[in-house]
């Protein structure tokens, strides 16, 4: 399980609410005192406007990451291993992002060069370890009590938060994390038929460390705010050419299987070429998801961007009903009230 540590071990909240579920960057937001010029650890530092604009980029990427099941499920279904699935995930948004971060960086690549290792945390554990834990989860028990336990990364932020930086949680955030974490599980319908494996509970709690590192990271503003601070388009696009090039060389020693298919997927019940969801996979669910995920953590902090986050499971199971005719139960709406009123809460407290 991986250390929940920034850069430099400064997890000091620049101006967002965290990363995950916006899922990225209020993460890396929370050490001792800063210094002069920036906000307390834990805290955002902008004012209600800022904190507006970063819970409508979260909902945003919420919702891009919730395309991810559908398409994975489709690329998995029809051969490809999911490792595989991954790969082709990363690599496609790194392409995609190559343009806009060489524009974003032109004339400033002393902040890619300053910001190397958080870069390189971000991909490894935000990017790489988060989505190959998950997958292999999924791979041994079912996909309703994978999705829990790795939001259990939230609950590791808050305590975190605590025991490192002594950001006691008030009453009104307890709730909240209670709430929603209670809302999942009703959302989940964690009570159907389905084994739990010990090797799958393992791989969700790893993904579970790395969604709270990935949050802190995305968070981290590598210097001060303003022109000083590491473009998120720029860290996404790093973090996706580090995370493929990790998965890409364990494939390589076979550490883990890469198995790609080029025969049609099926979505509802029309078949689309394999190049449909990788696309959807590279573009929306990896490239668009994280870049809005880092702006929203920047603008909330870890702890609120994390609640955000949470809504990729509404959106899920959103695109679920609408493409592959999954309707909610009504324990299921239940629970995604109960998710909205643990989001709720935890503004509140924020505020």
């Amino acid at each position: 399980m991986p250390t929940l540590r920034a850069p430099d071990d400064r997890i000091v909240p620049a101006t967002v609410g965290e990363t995950p579920a916006g899922l990225a960057e209020a993460t890396a937001q929370a050490p001792g005192l800063p210094p002069p010029g920036l906000p307390a650890p834990g805290r955002p530092s902008r004012g209600r406007a800022g904190q507006g604009v970063g819970i409508g980029l979260g909902l945003v990427s919420a919702m891009f990451f919730g395309t991810s099941g559908t398409f994975g499920s489709a690329l998995i279904g029809s051969g490809w291993s999911p490792a595989a699935a991954v790969l082709a995930r990363v690599c496609v948004a790194a392409l995609a992002l190559t343009v806009p971060a060489l524009i974003a960086l032109r004339g400033r690549w002393r902040l890619l060069r300053r910001s190397a290792r958080l870069v390189v945390t971000y991909g490894l554990v935000g990017v790489a370890a988060c989505q190959v834990c998950y997958f292999n989860a999924i791979a041994r028990m079912d996909v309703g009590i994978s999705i829990l336990l790795e939001y259990l990364g939230i609950v590791l932020i808050v305590g975190w938060l605590w025991a490192r930086h002594g950001q006691r949680p008030r009453p009104l955030t307890v709730l909240g994390g209670a709430a929603a974490l209670g809302g999942l599980a009703l959302m989940l319908d964690l009570s159907g038929s389905g084994g739990v494996s010990l090797a799958g509970v393992l791989w969700a709690l790893a993904a579970a460390a790395a969604m709270a590192v990935y949050f802190f990271q995305s968070a981290q503003n590598s210097g001060a705010d303003g022109d000083d601070a590491l473009p998120a388009t720029v860290l996404t696009w790093g973090g996706m050419i580090t995370g493929g090039a990790a998965i890409a060389l364990l494939g390589l020693v076979r550490a883990v299987p890469l198995r790609f298919d080029a025969a049609d997927v099926t979505l509802q019940s029309w078949q689309f070429s394999w190049v449909m969801p990788v696309l959807g996979l590279g573009v929306l669910a990896a490239a668009a998801a994280y870049v809005t995920g880092i702006g929203a953590a920047r603008r909330l902090g870890a702890k609120l961007g994390s609640f955000v986050a949470m809504a990729e499971v509404l959106f899920a199971a959103g695109f679920a009903w609408l493409l592959l005719h999954q309707v909610p139960t009504g324990m299921q709406f239940l629970g995604g009230l109960l998710i909205l009123a643990g989001v709720v809460a935890v503004r509140l407290d924020e505020s």
